[in-house]
């Protein structure tokens, strides 16, 4: 087993250590015992818990904040060429390192399971996560989002298991090499980084081909994309693959997944025997994600039977279906979904819970490209809501494009015979929500931007 602090990261510099993985990377290493430090565009509760971990955390991005004695420095794909940090580097000579190396090597000499997917990540590791922390194999895990039980996204154990997210957007999880690798789906997104399906696929085919040999592939039996690329690397002779969902084919079948309110119990197919357990997030679709994590598991060699009991323990991640809490009659919930399969998986799953209640979403679309490409999809989505708000589009680290506005999700939202209104300043949409709401509705806030930040807005308007 390996715990000890990789080579020339003692004393790692973070440019960007508030983002979600960046900061698991460096509360691991400060938790293994490195001289951790880093720069934020602003204050968090992440720069916080970061200090709390003996991290020097600054705020702005500023030459001086870089250390002469830094052994490297960790940036993701996001950070710009012209950072000040990074030119500082290049003075001192200090080597710079992306990310995902970072993390593969925090995963060197460990059983790793690697979860990717354009969907799900976050949730399938958080299951593993939690599900093996309450076994007592204390694993280290990097996630992309906070989970609600522990309330981190990494954390370094002394278990011989490391659980990543594995990020395919910018091909980064082409770094790793994993005991297990998951895959949950496989479609086309991101597309600043991949220009066409066969892209994709190249890429999904360089990840698997980097299972440990004898490893395992966990990958969807259901999903079109998914299966082509079984179909792909079905012939690497060092690889097991073990397929998971409703189809009859599938090693590990669905066989009923039954909604309880904001729960659903899951029964499978595993060995010939059934095998019932609870999950406590709605909707077939984080059913499947619990699914995968039970495959992987039995993959590592823990019983079923144990593992199924675990996922049970596991209560939800932050911006993943997170119940906000609930004014006059209206509960509040917030959803991380932005890209149309998401939408439509947490729509469902929402419009289940809601029983007779209606639903209403206020959708922030995020990104100007995604919004390009896939806004006539993401308008086809909000038809499975009573009532929409559509935002302005979150730009994250997009120039504008032009011609590309909500508007194309809006017009096609309304062709589908959804009821949309248009909110172009956000301050405005608590009251706006506030006058549509009414007692036993379910409001969803949606969308991978900072239209998080309205759901205790709109609880606080509806109080009042």
């Amino acid at each position: 087993m390996a715990s000890a602090i990789p080579t020339a990261m003692e004393r790692p510099h973070f440019i960007g250590i508030g983002g979600a993985g960046m900061s698991g990377i460096a509360k691991i290493l400060a938790q293994r015992g490195a001289e951790v430090a880093g720069s934020d565009a602003k204050e968090s509760a992440t720069a916080e818990a970061l200090r709390a971990l003996g991290a020097t955390v600054h705020i702005g991005h500023a030459a001086e904040h870089l250390a002469d004695d830094a052994t490297c420095v960790v940036v993701s794909s996001a950070i710009r060429a012209d950072n000040p940090e990074l030119a500082r580097a290049a003075e001192l000579s200090v080597p710079v390192v992306h990310r995902s190396d970072a993390l593969a090597s925090l995963m060197g000499g460990l059983r790793a399971i690697a979860v990717a997917g354009t969907h799900g990540k976050t949730t399938t590791t958080s299951m593993l996560a939690v599900a093996l922390t309450e076994l007592g194999l204390d694993p280290s895990y990097a996630i992309g989002g906070d989970l609600e039980g522990p309330g981190t996204n990494a954390r370094h154990g002394e278990g011989d298991i490391f659980v990543a997210e594995a990020d395919e957007s910018d091909r980064s999880f082409q770094k790793y090499d994993p005991e297990v690798a998951i895959v949950l789906n496989v479609e086309l997104d991101h597309h600043a980084n991949y220009a066409s399906m066969d892209e994709i696929y190249d890429s999904f085919e360089t990840f698997v081909g980097k299972v440990r040999p004898g490893g395992t592939l966990v990958i969807a039996a259901d999903q079109p994309g998914a299966v082509e690329l079984t179909q792909r690397v079905r012939d690497l002779s060092s690889l097991k693959v073990v397929t998971y969902g409703e189809s009859e084919s599938a090693d590990v079948r669905v066989h009923k997944v039954t909604p309880r309110g904001l729960t659903s119990e899951v029964t499978v197919l595993l060995n010939g025997k059934f095998l019932t357990f609870t999950v406590s997030v709605p909707g077939r679709h984080y059913a499947h994600n619990a699914v995968a994590a039970l495959a992987a598991g039995v993959a590592l060699g823990i019983p079923a039977h144990n593992l199924a009991s675990a996922l049970g323990k596991y209560t939800g991640v932050k911006r993943r279906l997170q119940l906000k809490g609930e004014a006059k009659g209206v509960q509040v919930i917030d959803s991380y979904a932005h890209h149309p399969t998401e939408m439509t998986a947490d729509l469902e799953a929402m419009r289940g819970a809601a029983s007779d209640s209606r639903l209403l979403v206020v959708f922030q679309p995020h990104l100007f490209s995604r919004t390009q490409e896939l806004g006539k999809e993401m308008g086809e989505a909000l038809a499975l809501a009573d009532l929409s708000v559509v935002l302005d589009i979150y730009p994250a680290r997009e120039d504008p494009v032009p011609g590309v506005t909500s508007a194309l999700i809006i017009n096609a939202a309304k062709a589908a015979g959804a009821k949309v209104t248009a909110v172009h300043d956000k301050s405005a949409v608590p009251d706006v929500v506030a006058g549509m709401a009414a007692p036993g509705d379910l409001v969803l806030t949606m969308g991978a931007g900072d239209v998080t930040d309205l759901g205790p807005a709109i609880l606080a308007r509806l109080s009042n």
